[in-house]
Order: structure tokens, then C-alpha cells, then sequence
């Protein structure tokens, strides 16, 4: 008799967002409460709460922070590093910058200023020198890229919280927007409106504890090889794409940005992340790449599960008028970077329609914006 094969979901390994996002959601509304703190020439953009950057006016300038950390991908790093002899921490600083700054960005905001937080078990850590060197260099490259200063930061030293031989990375950053013409809001989101998808460079920083739990099952774990021979650590720790030039760029040629949504955490489901109801209709899509086909056959997930996770080859939701997006995809072309015009935004039920491979994401399995 054939046994049938057991899936391995993300919330079984990961983050259960079921269990972390009503959390989140409280959390946000005790933070409400506190903008009566802002006085004189300050005051919060109440429709930013809950975005994936907070914006603020102070006098006739807006400003925007926010705060991210990498999340368990360090732990695929040391792994495949015994394999290759690479550190890869000048990716894994990338990457952690990636998702401060490409977080950040989706307001409108330029950023200035990146800090650090590094959080080991104790000092032994740092004494790998090479290690040390990969990262500094990363976190500074990556900082050029963001165009931004890295400011300082915290080297925490938390014995009994973080493991032997780990480290915590995450960060924070503020950005300027300037003017409020500048600023992008769910309040500009308008039927008809297209969805421009900018190609991932992959997995990212999401979705990486299903990755690892996948390998521990492999008998070459993090060397095993993919259909497209890398090998599946290597795969993992490909860089993040960084947009925040894009977008200034993008801001500079008068595109009328309406809307950003960063797919990182939830997938594609982050598409609907705004307030507004709205139906988000995608009719074409980049292919995933390999290391997400992997996945998906070790795990035994179906494509709904899949593109409720990871971004499956679409890292940034652009929503501008479709007069637009001729010139827009010229000028994301110029940065390097691959674009589809996949879709578009109408009136009614909020959900997700992602008409090639026939998945809906009704509203209500995206509970937190």
C-alpha cells in the first residue's frame, strides 16, 4: 500500500501568522494611542500605521522610520559555509539591509540614515575575522546602494538568549520624503490601476525556516544539488535586490506611484496589504525560480501554500496608472532590474486573484497590513 506523502507547512516550522498576527495587530493599537506624544510642529500620517513604514510630519517635511531584522537566514550561512568555505555574511548584511530599506521605501521616503543591531552570545563570536571583515563590508556596500549613512548601532551581548556561535542581525532606518506630493499612501490607490511586478532574486529572508527544516531531511542537506546544479544552501543565500535608487528615480520622472507593497512575509497575499477594498487581479507572472520548485517538491505544498509564503519569483508590487507604465518599466529596466505588467486593481471584495495558477486569496488570510 503507497503511503501518502506528509506537507510541511511554514506556520508548523515557522511563523504561525494565525498566532503572531493578532499580536501584531494589538500591539499596533496600543502604539495608537501614543501619537498624542507628537506635539508642536510634529504629528504622525494616522494611514501609516500598520504599514511597512511609520511617517511623520514635522513642519512642512515628511519623515519615515522603520525597523526590520534578517530572521534565521544566518543559520543557512554557517551551514553551507562548512561546504564552500564561504562566509557569506556580506550577503546576509545585504540582505538585512534589504528588507530595513525596501521596507522604508514603499512611503516614498530617501533614506538617510541605517543603524545596526547585532545581538551575539558573547564576545567569542566576533573573533572570526573573516566573518567580521564579510559583514562590515556588506552592511557598508549595502548602505551605498541604499544611498544611505550608517549612523552607529548596538553590538548586544545577550548570553542566554542568543545561542553559541549565532548571531541576531537586524537594523533601523529614517528617511526623508520631503514634500507631501511625495508621499505614497493607500489614499491613492484607484480602480483600474495596473500592478507592476519587479523580479526577485529569489527567497530572500522569508519563509527560510521551512528552507532549513527541508535540508535537516536531505542526506546532503545544504549541499544537495538543485535540477540547475547549484547547490540548495547556495541557492538560499542569494543577495536581495535593493530599490531604493529605483524609486527615487522613479519619484524623480514624475511616475505616479499610487501604492508599493514589498512580498516578503505572507507572499503574494501582500499585494492587498491596503486599507482600501479592492480586488488585486494578476494576470501574468515571473516563474519562480529554482531553489521555490525545490521547495515545494520536499515539503509537498501545493501552489496556494507556496504563493501564500514566498514571493515565488515576484519581490516588488508597483500600482500606478496605466499610462504610466511604459515609462516606469523603461526606467526600472535602466536600474537593472526585470518588470511585468501583471495585473490590475478594480472595486469590490478585497482579495487576491492569481489567474494563472488559479488561486484566490480571500481578504481574510491577510489580517494585518
Amino acid at each position: 500500500m503507497r503511503m501518502k506523502k506528509t506537507s510541511l507547512t511554514y506556520s508548523q516550522v515557522g511563523d504561525d501568522y494565525s498566532t503572531k498576527d493578532p499580536i501584531k495587530k494589538l500591539a499596533q493599537t496600543a502604539a495608537a494611542e501614543t501619537a498624542k506624544n507628537l506635539t508642536g510642529d510634529f504629528a504622525e500620517v494616522t494611514g501609516s500605521r500598520g504599514e511597512s513604514a511609520y511617517v511623520w510630519k514635522q513642519g512642512e517635511v515628511y519623515m519615515a522610520s522603520v525597523i526590520e531584522g534578517l530572521g534565521t537566514k544566518n543559520l543557512v550561512a554557517d551551514e553551507t559555509r562548512k561546504i564552500t568555505g564561504k562566509t557569506y555574511y556580506d550577503v546576509l548584511a545585504n540582505d538585512t539591509i534589504a528588507y530595513i530599506i525596501n521596507d522604508l521605501i514603499t512611503v516614498g521616503a530617501r533614506p538617510l540614515v541605517i543603524h545596526a543591531y547585532w545581538a551575539i552570545e558573547d564576545n567569542s563570536w566576533l573573533e572570526d575575522k573573516e566573518r567580521m571583515q564579510d559583514l562590515i563590508n556588506g552592511w557598508k556596500q549595502a548602505c551605498d546602494l541604499s544611498g544611505a549613512s550608517w549612523g552607529g548601532g548596538e553590538t548586544a551581548t545577550d548570553k542566554g538568549i542568543i545561542e553559541k556561535n549565532t548571531i541576531d542581525l537586524a537594523g533601523s532606518a529614517v528617511g526623508i520624503i520631503g514634500s507631501e506630493n511625495r508621499l505614497i499612501t493607500d489614499k491613492k490607490l484607484k480602480s483600474g490601476d495596473r500592478i507592476v511586478l519587479i523580479k526577485s532574486n529569489g527567497i530572500g529572508a522569508s519563509g527560510i525556516s521551512l528552507a532549513r527544516a527541508i535540508a535537516k531531511l536531505l542526506p546532503d542537506g545544504y549541499g544537495t544539488k538543485l535540477p540547475d546544479g547549484t547547490s540548495f544552501g547556495e541557492a538560499i543565500l542569494t543577495k536581495c535586490n535593493i530599490y531604493a535608487k529605483l524609486i527615487q528615480d522613479l519619484l524623480d520622472n514624475n511616475i505616479d506611484l499610487h501604492y508599493i507593497s514589498y512580498i516578503s512575509g505572507h507572499g503574494l497575499r501582500k499585494l492587498m496589504r491596503a486599507k482600501p477594498n479592492f480586488s488585486y487581479t494578476i494576470e501574468q507572472l515571473f516563474d519562480p525560480q529554482e531553489v521555490f520548485l525545490f521547495i515545494q517538491k520536499h515539503a509537498n505544498l501545493d501552489d496556494t501554500e507556496m504563493y501564500g509564503t514566498y514571493n515565488m519569483g515576484q519581490d516588488y508590487a508597483l500600482f500606478i496608472p496605466e499610462t504610466d507604465v511604459a515609462k516606469a518599466q523603461e526606467i526600472i529596466t535602466k536600474h537593472g532590474f526585470d518588470s511585468l505588467n501583471a495585473g490590475f486593481l478594480q472595486e469590490g471584495e478585497r482579495k487576491v486573484i492569481i489567474k494563472p495558477k488559479n488561486i484566490t486569496f480571500a481578504g481574510e488570510t491577510l489580517n494585518l497590513r
